[in-house]
């Protein structure tokens, strides 16, 4: 019993990881507070020189 569940679950875990590797996630990728303030300052630099 204990050989043929191990055989399964070896034989499931593979069969997961290969469809998560078929499903990409939607999910936008993380983007940290500082580099979001960089993103903004540098924005903001740009439309303040559009404006001139």
């Amino acid at each position: 019993m204990n050989r043929k569940k191990k055989i399964n679950q070896a034989l499931k875990a593979k069969k997961k990881k290969m469809n998560s590797k078929l499903h990409k996630s939607n999910k936008p990728r993380y983007i940290s507070k500082a580099e979001r303030e960089k993103l903004a300052a540098i924005e903001g630099q740009e439309e303040a020189q559009q404006c001139e």
